[in-house]
């Protein structure tokens, strides 16, 4: 397989297409979005599935708009734009925004990401398992995707799969303890740990699958947790045709120079900004 050249998009498609039209007015909090991000896609989801309004206006983070360097100095995406405050108020950075967010929920639509607050230790579990993604298995799909050599991306390659298998451990865990959270439980709702996670397993099923082979793990109950959170309305709403996360995500398994701050941070073997 050769870099064909292939550029990102810059709108989406299929389902998130429709939902974008449906979120066009102007509201209270404008998400500045680019389409083919998954920190995006997480608050995304999230917006969708707390039912706060909210109107989606595409930026490209290449580009860097002083209009999205306003509400995110870095000029990366998702950024929020609190328009009831006069200026209006920013915010960015996508586990930021959702903490935000569930304050929001639990002052006007009363719906949450977390199990209920009378059970501060499945919030903490919870915690644990939202921790596990951000620090390790995140940053090793992108040096998965980003790996060149063969035995660089065999290794890789490992690392992501056992990444997925500790966060299969901890849903185990939470399901022992606490009786399980999130959609890892059969007749569940999506959780925080579903929405901080999705994206990068979503695009494990394309891009990964397509320019590095990648299988899922194997077994019964994360078959079924696949199943229940790809079908789950708030994300299948926020998920475009296969055709733009293959293109976009060329770019990076080819590891184009300069490809995005992500890209840049695990080649230098930074953390992700």
């Amino acid at each position: 397989m050769t870099d064909s050249g292939k550029v990102y998009h810059r709108s989406c498609t299929g389902p998130a297409l429709q939902t974008v039209e449906q979120h066009a007015q102007d509201q209270d909090i404008t998400l500045f979005a680019s389409c083919f991000c998954p920190f995006v896609q997480r608050v995304w989801a999230a917006l969708e599935y707390l039912e706060i309004p909210y109107k989606y206006y595409e930026v490209d983070p290449y580009q860097k708009s002083q209009e999205l360097l306003n509400v995110s100095p870095k000029g990366l995406v998702p950024a929020l734009m609190l328009n009831t405050f006069d200026p209006p108020r920013a915010l960015n950075e996508s586990t930021v925004i959702l903490d935000f967010l569930e304050d929001i929920a639990a002052k006007s639509t009363h719906r949450s990401l977390f199990p209920p607050s009378t059970d501060p230790y499945a919030k903490a579990l919870v915690r644990l398992q939202s921790d596990h993604i951000s620090r390790t298995l995140v940053p090793a799909f992108y040096k998965y995707l980003q790996a060149q050599d063969p035995e660089a991306q065999i290794s890789a390659g490992k690392e992501f799969h056992a990444a997925i298998q500790s966060l299969v451990e901890l849903f185990e865990r939470a399901e022992r303890e606490v009786g399980g959270t999130g959609l890892w439980v059969e007749g569940g709702d999506l959780g925080w740990a579903d929405v901080v996670v999705a994206p990068w397993i979503f695009r494990a099923t394309n891009a990964l699958k397509h320019y590095r082979g990648f299988e899922m793990p194997r077994g019964t109950k994360f078959e079924a947790w696949l199943g229940r959170l790809f079908e789950h309305p708030a994300f299948k709403k926020t998920c475009s045709d296969e055709e733009l996360y293959l293109d976009s995500y060329e770019r990076y398994a080819f590891n184009r120079p300069n490809t995005s701050q992500v890209a840049n941070a695990i080649n230098s073997g930074r953390g992700l900004p």
